[in-house]
């Protein structure tokens, strides 16, 4: 009789635990959107009454600032407020929802529709009206410059992640035996508080040129100089002209690298590196055969990011070359389809080339964060 029972209770319950489930869907999606709905109304309105008021500046980036940022504040604890009145299970449901729906919102609404708008209009002609097929994409794999943006960007790949990761794992090494540790750290890392385009208009003074016989104001040129060698236009001679590139990302990564790597090194146990020496281990062996193999998950990681950054690499070439002289790059290349030759078609399918190409990479972090996490 038992066992009848509970099969004929069994089958009673499952339509409510479907509805159940249905509820807890419907309301999690709603918990979501209604913050960045009603946020995107009140700064839309909050907009136009800021721009129509003949109210002094200041007080109306006062009341922009109060409006923006109280607003949202005030909105989310009411929302969280509103999931506290209901009953406990329906709260741990919903409150996660009530902070990470909005961000996933916003972010969706940032960088997946332009990314599916750009995937559309790289299939149409320049002017999005007339559809092309594949064309773009032919183009963005057969056409010279672009042939030599995918050169570029591997050397960048190459050359400025393999310095980088080096250097910084070298310094991180290296530092942590000196008494000045932190001085050098510091030197070393403060490029890192330096945008690409403060860093490459810092390094247009040093490449600056000047014929022989010309005030040199450049610092290389200027060192070249003193020797009694002739300056030498750097930015102007390939392939030279794309290492001088590269080495302005290696002096702007490198400390970025250190830290990181120099966090790992800090915890490689010290009996592990004093039993390798007691076993007649010298320091470059202690360090090829015990610090890296034990930090290699650190470099991987460090290494991938880096990766990811000079696949988009573009205000370095931009402001030092614009791409010219054989310096082009994927994403200065796509720039310039877009918003100089009003081609929207091939620079939708150049960006969706390089998204394709960031992707894997991005996928192998985010399942290495996943495997460490759950470790």
């Amino acid at each position: 009789m038992d066992r009848v029972s509970v099969n004929e209770i069994g089958p009673r319950d499952e339509p409510r635990g479907m509805l159940a489930s249905l509820i807890g869907i419907v309301g999690r999606l709603f918990v979501s959107l209604i913050v960045p709905l009603i946020a995107f109304f009140v700064f839309w309105r909050g907009f136009i009454f800021l721009r129509d008021t003949n109210a002094p500046k200041l007080v109306v980036v006062g009341i922009a600032i109060l409006w923006g940022v109280g607003g949202v504040a005030m909105l989310f604890l009411l929302t969280n407020w509103l999931i506290e009145k209901l009953p406990h299970a329906w709260t741990a449901r919903l409150r996660p929802f009530v902070f990470v729906g909005p961000a996933l919102a916003i972010l969706g609404w940032y960088l997946l529709l332009p990314a599916l708008r750009s995937l559309y209009l790289s299939f149409y002609n320049a002017n999005s009206t007339q559809f092309v097929g594949l064309a773009n994409y032919v183009f963005a794999f057969t056409n010279p410059e672009m042939l030599i943006s995918f050169r570029n960007n591997l050397m960048w790949i190459v050359l400025g992640t393999g310095f980088s990761v080096l250097f910084g794992l070298l310094i991180a090494v290296l530092a942590d035996r000196t008494r000045f540790e932190v001085l050098y750290k510091g030197l070393i890392f403060l490029p890192m508080a330096i945008s690409f385009v403060g860093a490459s208009v810092i390094w247009r003074f040093i490449y600056a040129y000047q014929p022989p016989g010309r005030p040199q104001i450049g610092l290389l040129n200027h060192i070249l100089t003193l020797f009694g060698n002739d300056p030498i236009a750097v930015l102007t001679i390939r392939p030279w002209n794309n290492l001088a590139l590269i080495a302005i990302l290696v002096w702007l990564q490198t400390g970025f690298a250190m830290v990181l790597l120099s966090a790992a090194v800090k915890g490689v146990p010290r009996e592990l590196l004093e039993a390798a020496r007691i076993d007649g281990a010298n320091e470059f062996q202690v360090f090829l055969r015990v610090i890296v193999p034990y930090i290699r998950g650190t470099i991987i990681t460090v290494t991938t990011t880096i990766v990811i950054m000079t696949l988009k690499i573009f205000d370095i070439v931009f402001v030092m070359t614009n791409g010219n002289l054989g310096t082009e790059v994927i994403a200065s290349r796509m720039y310039k389809e877009m918003f100089r030759f009003r081609d929207f078609g091939r620079g939708s399918a150049i960006a969706i080339v390089l998204l394709v190409a960031v992707l894997p990479v991005m996928w192998y972090n985010l399942s290495r964060f996943r495997e460490e996490e759950t470790f």
